[in-house]
């Protein structure tokens, strides 16, 4: 596993946009598997930035959604495929048609997973997927004690997850779905390269746990060790709890022509 400290989310943000682009230059075509919530925003910005400049072209990219609340009608703004189309699709220029996600609103929710993992592959697998991290180190909405082995299912949220997403829906817990749709462990493990961000001292444990600690099904992200090609970036203050902090500062600052990822 690839870990780098960055000074903050921007320089964070920038280093994960810049090897994007640098995927999108050998690949024009990748999909991109996203993540939605405030973590990876930077990632966003740096990317459209570039576009916007000139420094890379992603007209022939393709968008793969993560995960996806259940019974949210088509539209509704805070179902995950308006933010992704909001945060990433339209900022970068693309269109509706490159986008890949799960139905929320079908009558069969298995049935739909089914269908999106078998989506996922026929559109030649995820070349690259964002992750978050949890304070419980979970990911996408895999939390602690899902199967590593998981495909794509719905989920019933916890009341905290609830509580915590209520900000997003005006603060009225109400509103907030209690099922979702998420990639499991098993489908995340697919994508060829695996890239989580974590900032802020928050997440400072379930780094550590994630990165140092076993591989285990109670700190779901722990899979990213089984992984071919798993980075992890994190900020000073997410990797407070890293012992081994300093020797991934050195093996970044020592590699030569180092582009990310």
């Amino acid at each position: 596993m690839e870990v780098v400290i960055v000074p903050d989310a921007e320089a964070g943000g920038e280093l994960i946009a810049e090897a994007i682009a640098a995927l999108l230059r050998r690949k024009p075509e990748a999909l991109l598997g996203v993540a939605t919530g405030s973590t990876p925003l930077p990632i966003y910005q740096a990317l459209t930035a570039k576009v916007r400049e000139g420094a890379v072209d992603a007209s022939k990219a393709r968008i793969a959604q993560l995960d996806e609340y259940v019974g949210l009608p088509q539209g509704h703004p805070e179902s995950y495929r308006s933010v992704v189309l909001r945060e990433v699709v339209e900022p970068l220029g693309l269109t509706e048609e490159s986008f890949l996600g799960p139905d929320g609103t079908a009558e069969d929710v298995q049935a739909a997973c089914d269908e999106y993992d078998k989506a996922l592959a026929w559109a030649g697998g995820v070349d690259l997927q964002l992750l978050g991290i949890g304070t419980d180190g979970h990911i996408g909405f895999n939390e602690p004690c899902s199967s590593l082995a998981s495909r794509t299912r719905i989920k019933t949220l916890t009341q905290q997850t609830r509580v915590d997403n209520a900000r997003f829906f005006a603060g009225d817990i109400t509103q907030v779905p209690h099922h979702v749709i998420t990639q499991g462990i098993g489908t995340i493990l697919d994508a060829r390269h695996l890239v989580l961000l974590a900032t802020g001292e928050g997440k400072a444990d379930a780094v550590a746990a994630t990165v140092e600690g076993p591989v285990a099904s109670v700190v779901p992200a722990s899979a990213l060790q089984l992984h071919r090609h798993a980075t992890v970036v994190v900020d000073e203050a997410a990797a407070s709890k890293l012992k081994l902090a300093d020797y991934f500062r050195h093996a970044y600052d020592n590699k030569p022509d180092w582009q990310g990822i």
